[in-house]
């Protein structure tokens, strides 16, 4: 059976490095399906859930904002979060969200608001992702 090579990487460190049949993508324009010799594409990529297809088993992650790059063999994730549903905190994902609507409401720079929407962003991600599969 053709695969894939799929690489995500964060700043900190690569989160994943596999092949795999198959991947889901919250690509800026909705999801986005990736088999083996897909057509070359670079997009976005929003706050949301990625899925794997391994084996036949599923892997659910929490990723950022990001950019990916496909060819008919590869997968290359760049994003700011890669986070594996079984290690998401449910309650930090909950507080981080609360702490950025507080934040919201003081008078901010456009930097500082940026900043804020993009946690808020990450921490709704994690929180879809882990009440989604409720692991």
């Amino acid at each position: 059976m053709a695969t894939l090579r799929l690489e995500i990487v964060t700043p900190e460190a690569t989160a994943y490095s596999e092949d795999v049949e198959m991947v889901t993508l919250p690509g800026v324009e909705g999801e986005l399906g990736v088999y083996p010799n897909h057509v070359p594409l670079l997009t976005t990529l929003n706050p949301g859930e990625l899925r794997v297809l391994k084996g036949g088993k599923e892997t659910f992650l929490a990723i950022g904002e990001g950019f990916v790059e496909i060819t008919g063999t590869t997968v290359s994730v760049l994003t700011d979060m890669a986070i594996d549903v079984s290690a998401i905190d449910e309650n930090a994902a909950e507080a981080a969200i609360a702490r950025a609507k507080a934040a919201m409401k003081e008078d901010l720079g456009a930097e500082e608001i940026a900043s804020v929407q993009a946690a808020l962003s990450k921490a709704m991600a994690q929180l879809h992702v882990k009440r989604r599969r409720h692991s």
